[in-house]
């Protein structure tokens, strides 16, 4: 028998499938407009946690110009912020998948359709829904590379995924001004038995069987999201789901056990440290400020008013380590020692590191003010390993790790 099938993706009885429809997708985009709006909101702390208008050094998107309208001086408290932020941020880019494929899947006819545009407002639909599919496969593929550590990408992830954003959520509130009150009815009008009020082109001419109700499909992809939940939401809290989390990165070293045994990125090797500088004979911390400089060696750091923090580290990976508990000099006591006693200033802290984008990080005034802001040389009773910055490394509460600087070789203090 001959098969008269349509064999154009342009034409409507190409798409088959009878779980194609308005219902369908309008249920699957009212989900995706909270949880994209969310995830935006989210991205856009994690960006501003650099404190990126603070130096050149913390800022890698330099000329965002007025995307960065927003930005304000990241506070220090509480202090479970950015884990908070990064966390939630991560969890539900990587939790929304299914939903979003599932969403893309059901309005691939639009992408074929003709007349290319039949008015100004379907031509701006078109438009956005084209940005929005690019938008978000660009986005989420980028997110998910960045969260397991494969830089497979052309380029800096920071400008690639925050220019991106802003495309994206641009498509994003378009196709939503455009599509968000019919969605609506939709979804209204089939809980009470109704049909759509408008096919368009998701409803196949000629569907196939149905094998599965749409109701069900929807349990599916809840299911699938539910799934990378459970294995996803155990990097960045506690609990029992810390054991489940089999889809946090595992590029790093093995951070072994001990008291130096949790989540490590960069290691001292990879970083291009040498046992020989960082020595007690050979290390030295030079801090500059307004009285001149001062250099310092380990032991006459630990004969130093010390002080101890239970703080995270917490990275834009969306990993983050449990409560870790921190002994060294205070970062306002460290001002003090080179004339900043009452007000202490901005700070650029300059690391042993070798290569890598934030071998040089800035923190503001209040970052450095905060009694729980160290230099630490210990961490949970024993001294810093090599992988977590021995001799010397930053930790401030609420900072996106990349801003706890390890290896520290300097510190001036003073107006960025």
């Amino acid at each position: 028998m001959r098969d008269h099938s349509p064999r154009l993706p342009t034409s409507p009885g190409f798409w088959r499938s009878p779980l194609r429809g308005p219902w369908f997708t309008s249920v699957l985009g009212l989900v995706l407009l909270v949880g994209i709006t969310v995830l935006f909101v989210t991205g856009l702390l994690s960006y501003a946690a650099y404190n990126p208008g603070l130096s050149p050094v913390n800022d890698k998107t330099p000329d965002k110009g007025i995307l960065g309208f927003y930005l304000f001086a990241w506070p220090t408290g509480p202090y479970w912020l950015y884990r908070l932020t990064q966390g939630v941020h991560v969890t539900l880019g990587v939790t929304l998948i299914p939903v979003l494929l599932a969403k893309l899947w059901s309005v691939v006819p639009k992408l074929f359709a003709l007349p290319p545009a039949r008015s100004l407002t379907h031509a701006l639909e078109r438009i956005s829904l084209l940005l929005l599919v690019g938008g978000a496969l660009f986005e989420f593929v980028t997110g998910v590379l960045n969260v397991q550590l494969d830089y497979l990408f052309p380029g800096s992830f920071y400008p690639l995924h925050f220019y991106g954003a802003w495309v994206f959520f641009a498509a994003f509130v378009t196709h939503a001004v455009l599509k968000t009150p019919a969605a609506v009815r939709n979804v209204r009008r089939m809980r009470q038995g109704q049909e759509a009020a408008d096919g368009g082109e998701l409803v196949p001419p000629r569907p196939d069987p149905a094998t599965v109700t749409r109701r069900g499909a929807l349990w599916f992809v809840g299911g699938g999201s539910l799934l990378l939940f459970g294995t996803t939401a155990g990097r960045s809290f506690d609990g029992p789901l810390r054991r489940t989390a089999l889809l946090a990165p595992h590029g790093g070293a093995d951070p072994g056990s001990g008291p130096n045994g949790f989540q490590i990125n960069k290691t001292a090797a990879y970083a291009g440290i040498d046992d020989a500088e960082t020595g007690e004979d050979a290390w030295r911390l030079v801090v500059t400020g307004r009285t001149g400089t001062v250099r310092l060696s380990r032991a006459e750091l630990l004969h130093l008013p010390l002080h101890s923090a239970a703080l995270p580290i917490a990275c834009v990976e969306g990993w983050s380590t449990s409560d870790q508990w921190w002994r060294g000099v205070r970062l306002r006591d460290l001002a003090a020692l080179v004339g900043h006693d009452d007000d202490p200033p901005d700070v650029l802290v300059e690391s042993l590191q070798r290569h890598g984008s934030f071998r040089r990080a800035a923190l503001r005034a209040n970052q450095v003010a905060d009694p729980r802001s160290l230099l630490a040389l210990q961490v949970n009773g024993e001294d810093l390993s090599p992988d977590h910055g021995y001799p010397a490394r930053i930790v401030v509460p609420a900072a996106p790790g990349v801003l706890n600087t390890k290896w520290v070789a300097r510190m001036t203090f003073g107006d960025l």
